[in-house]
C-alpha cells in the first residue's frame, strides 16, 4: 500500500519583528513574479526602494501581534498541523510549509520523504485559488521536483471556497460570535486583494469570493442589505479589487451605521492582515468615520470544525 503524507501550506512570515528580518521576507515574497508581474529590470529599482523604507514601517505592527510562539500565522499553522496529524492518524505525516520564509516548503517536502512517503497531497490553505497565492505555491513544488530524481506521487487541491464542510465551520465561527456578542447591524466579508488585471487575465479569484460569500449568506440567512463583501490590503497606485474594505467601513460610519461584524473568509489562519489591519486599523476608520463598534470573527484558526473540514477536503480527492 503507498504511504500517503499531506503538505499544507500557507504564505509565510518574517522570523523575527525586526526590520531586518522583514527585509529579508519581503524581498523573498515580493520577488515572486507570480505577485509583482511588473518587468524585472523596472522592479528591481522600486523593489530596493521598498526594502529601504518598508520594513521599518511595518516593524511595529508586526510587533503589536507578536507571541511568545512566534508569528500568529506560524504559532496557528504549527496547531493546524498537529490537529489535522491527529485527525488523520499516525499513518499520514502532515507538514508544514511556508511559500516564503520557514520553514520553507522543499524543507518539508524533505521531511515527509524522509518517513518514507510514496504520495503527496499538497493542500495550501487558501480556499480560494489564485495564481498569486496557489499557483505560486505550485510552482515551488516544481521547484523543488527539479532537484529530485526520485518523485512521489503528487495530488494538488486547488480550491475549496465551495466545501460544504468549510462553509459550516464559518457558519459556525459566526453564529458563536453573534451568541456570544450579540448580532451587529451588518456583516462584512473582507478577502484579501489582488490588482484588478489579474483578474481581467482570467485570475478566478474574484469569481471564487464572490461564490463562497453569496454561499456563506445564504448558508446564515442573510438578506442583501444585511451583509456585503470587500477587499483589503491594496498596495500601489493600480486598481485593486472592488470595493475596497477600508473605504466601504467608512462609508458605513458617514451612514450612521453603529456596529459592524467583520470576517476573512480568504484567511484559514489569523495573522498581520486580520489582527492589525482589521481589528486595529480599519475598526479605527469605522469609528473615526461616525461608527461605533467593529469586532472581527476571528479565523477558522485550529477549531475542531475547520480541522475536519480540512480532513474532508483532503479526503475527497
Amino acid at each position: 500500500m503507498i504511504k500517503t503524507g499531506v503538505l499544507i501550506t500557507n504564505l509565510g512570515t518574517p522570523d523575527a519583528p525586526t526590520p531586518k528580518a522583514i527585509r529579508r521576507y519581503l524581498r523573498e515574497f515580493l520577488s515572486d513574479q507570480r505577485v509583482v508581474d511588473a518587468p524585472r529590470w523596472l522592479w528591481f529599482f522600486v523593489l530596493k526602494i521598498i526594502l529601504l523604507i518598508r520594513p521599518r514601517k511595518v516593524a511595529s505592527a508586526y510587533q503589536s501581534v507578536w507571541t511568545e510562539q512566534g508569528s500568529p500565522l506560524l504559532a496557528i499553522s504549527r496547531q493546524q498541523q498537529q490537529a489535522l496529524q491527529q485527525a488523520l492518524g499516525e499513518q499520514t505525516p502532515v507538514a508544514l510549509g511556508m511559500r516564503y520564509g520557514n520553514p520553507s516548503i522543499a524543507s518539508a517536502l524533505d521531511e515527509l520523504v524522509a518517513q518514507g512517503v510514496e504520495q503527496v497531497i499538497v493542500l495550501p490553505l487558501y480556499p480560494q485559488y489564485s495564481a498569486t497565492t496557489t499557483a505560486s505555491t505550485f510552482d515551488a513544488i516544481a521547484a523543488w521536483t527539479a532537484k529530485q530524481r526520485q518523485l512521489p506521487q503528487l495530488k494538488f487541491i486547488r480550491d475549496y471556497h465551495q466545501h460544504p464542510a468549510w462553509l459550516e465551520a464559518l457558519a459556525n465561527a459566526v453564529r458563536e460570535h453573534w451568541q456570544q456578542q450579540g448580532r451587529a447591524d451588518r456583516l462584512l466579508m473582507s478577502f484579501h486583494g489582488i490588482p484588478q488585471r489579474y483578474c481581467d487575465l482570467g485570475d478566478p479569484y474574484y469569481q471564487q469570493c464572490v461564490a463562497g460569500a453569496e454561499l456563506l449568506a445564504t448558508q446564515l440567512g442573510l438578506q442583501p442589505e444585511q451583509w456585503s463583501l470587500s477587499f483589503q490590503s491594496r498596495v500601489g497606485r493600480e486598481p485593486w479589487l472592488q470595493p475596497y474594505t477600508d473605504d466601504t467601513l467608512k462609508a458605513w460610519g458617514r451612514e450612521g451605521l453603529e456596529s459592524v461584524d467583520v470576517i476573512c473568509p480568504g484567511f484559514s489562519a489569523d495573522c498581520l492582515e486580520t489582527l492589525e489591519e482589521i481589528s486595529e486599523e480599519n475598526a479605527e476608520y469605522f469609528t473615526e468615520a461616525g461608527g461605533q463598534t467593529l469586532r472581527y470573527i476571528p479565523a477558522l484558526n485550529s477549531r475542531n470544525d475547520h480541522i475536519q473540514a480540512l480532513k474532508a477536503v483532503i479526503e475527497s480527492i
